[in-house]
């Protein structure tokens, strides 16, 4: 598996970027590389929120959460969340948020 080195730090990814192993090796540092490779300038309080709603939601049920539900438990309507994370909320937002590639993600 590729391996990414950023800030200091060693991240083991499969062949679409994505963390691989156990939710833990997830910190700043990946939330920062993912940031520069997604073209996201500044984190805001919604970046955040949608990143902590994924992980609470993978911790819980194993899954990331439909967009629908993201949608819902955020409060943000879809367009904003694509506005949040461009290349989208399975592709970016569960990136960032240390998840496993979602099924269905191309």
């Amino acid at each position: 598996m590729p391996t990414i080195e950023h800030n200091g730090s060693s991240f083991t990814v499969d062949e679409d970027g994505f963390l691989t192993g156990n939710m833990d090796a997830w910190d700043q540092n990946w939330v920062d590389y993912v940031k520069g490779v997604e073209g996201i300038g500044e984190m805001t309080d919604e970046h955040h929120k949608v990143i902590d709603t994924l992980r609470d939601y993978y911790k819980k049920n194993g899954i990331a959460p439909m967009v629908r539900i993201l949608s819902k438990t955020t409060g943000f309507p879809l367009k904003r969340i694509y506005e949040l994370f461009p290349s989208g909320p399975g592709k970016g937002a569960c990136k960032m948020a240390g998840l496993p590639k979602p099924t269905g993600c191309v």
